[in-house]
């Protein structure tokens, strides 16, 4: 695909990958860019690995399949990696992004010989102090749009704002700790770049 980007996600059902891949696409589009945010699920159960995608481009969207070479990887629960090829595909001048506490030296061994660019974002401890629950999808969006640079930090962060007061329209007061969790890893991985 040319003038355009493919992430592929990958998290547990329940984490939120469907739905951070899905306020991604709805951001991105809000920005004025041809988009698709879709899951792909096995059993689908709490818990069972689930994986979900995204293409954004300037030009029309004509495929319309799974992304089988990613430029980005989101991996939302780090036991995947034991479990799940979560690199296969993906192009080294790409990047992969993994929810840890863990340094990325400390996951290249579970990468199966990836060379490309590894950033980690410990999205559970800053879901925890943001939100006071482990709701990892907000900041491994926010760090995804940063290591992607598919849209500027300030574009980004006007756009999700709007988009948590419609979607929390019945409870307002998540709105500032999701945006908090946003900023936050924005910061971890601009710091990290």
């Amino acid at each position: 695909m040319k003038n355009g980007i493919e992430i592929r996600w990958h998290g547990r059902g329940g984490q939120g990958a469907k739905t951070a891949a899905l306020l991604l696409a709805d951001v991105a589009f809000k920005t004025g860019q041809n988009v698709q945010g879709f899951p792909e699920y096995g059993p689908e159960r709490m818990g069972a690995p689930i994986t979900a995608y995204n293409r954004i481009s300037s030009d029309v969207i004509r495929v319309h399949s799974n992304i089988y070479t990613p430029d980005f990887v989101v991996v939302v629960d780090e036991t995947l990696l034991e479990s799940v090829d979560v690199t296969a595909g993906l192009k080294e001048e790409g990047a992969i992004i993994v929810n840890t506490s863990k340094t990325p030296e400390e996951i290249m061994p579970h990468l199966k010989g990836y060379k490309g660019k590894v950033y980690t974002v410990d999205g559970r401890k800053i879901s925890v102090e943001a939100l006071g629950k482990n709701f990892p999808n907000s900041p491994m969006l926010a760090a995804i749009v940063a290591v992607s640079k598919v849209m500027p930090r300030d574009k980004f962060i006007t756009e999700m704002r709007a988009s948590y007061q419609h979607k929390f329209a019945k409870k307002p007061e998540v709105i500032d700790g999701n945006m908090k969790a946003l900023e936050m890893a924005f910061d971890a991985v601009e710091k990290a770049m």
